[in-house]
């Protein structure tokens, strides 16, 4: 069975930038595309950023419980989809979750074993400035967004880990550490190891 890996934060914290610099250190990792009925942004292509839905289509794949978590956040639902995970991590893969906090928490309690890594700011200044730095939001949104970012700090008790983006590098590095450390739990060993023990134990 694969690592769950549920990567969330603010939104303007950086969660796409470090997702992408830890996919190139760890091309092991298996990225899920998650949905979202928000307009893409410049650059972003259906299918690799996100799968664009329209609100008809997401409430659609909702009914149909295709979705293994969703949110409605700033007037716009993201969500991931379930069965891709799922057999995912039935194969053994470790796979990676980008989401926002609504939707983090709601995996944890079907995922209870999710390894759980909240991206934080620096600051909730530089944590403005990034978000106003897009050019891509209004002044009220961005006020949405400062917020909702303080009611997301207050989740950070279902985390596991916290890591601060104030350096891309630094912070890709500490969740590669994390990432590694969770592989090498004694449970999470293979049965040949632990029979191995088990059988010197009773020697």
């Amino acid at each position: 069975m694969g690592l769950l890996i549920v990567l969330s934060g603010p939104a303007g914290v950086g969660k796409g930038t470090v997702c992408t610099a830890l996919r190139a250190r760890m091309p092991e990792l298996v990225y899920s595309v998650s949905a979202t009925t928000r307009q893409p942004r410049p650059g972003e292509i259906d299918g690799v950023n996100y799968f664009f839905k329209t609100r008809e289509q997401f409430v659609e794949l909702i009914n149909s419980d295709a979705m293994l978590e969703h949110a409605e956040y700033v007037g716009n639902y993201y969500g991931t989809p379930r069965s891709f995970v799922e057999e995912t991590l039935a194969s053994g893969k470790n796979v990676i979750l980008e989401i926002e906090v609504q939707g983090a928490v709601k995996v944890k309690e079907k995922f209870p074993e999710a390894i759980m890594v909240f991206l934080l700011p620096p600051s909730f200044d530089e944590l403005k400035a990034r978000i106003t730095g897009r050019g891509t939001e209004t002044l009220d949104t961005i006020n949405t967004r400062m917020n909702v970012a303080a009611q997301e700090m207050s989740l950070l008790n279902h985390y596991d880990y916290a890591v601060t983006n104030d350096q891309i590098e630094v912070a890709c590095d500490k969740i590669r550490s994390i990432i590694i450390a969770e592989n090498c739990r004694r449970e999470r060993l293979p049965d040949h190891i632990l029979n191995m023990a088990a059988a010197a134990e009773k020697a």
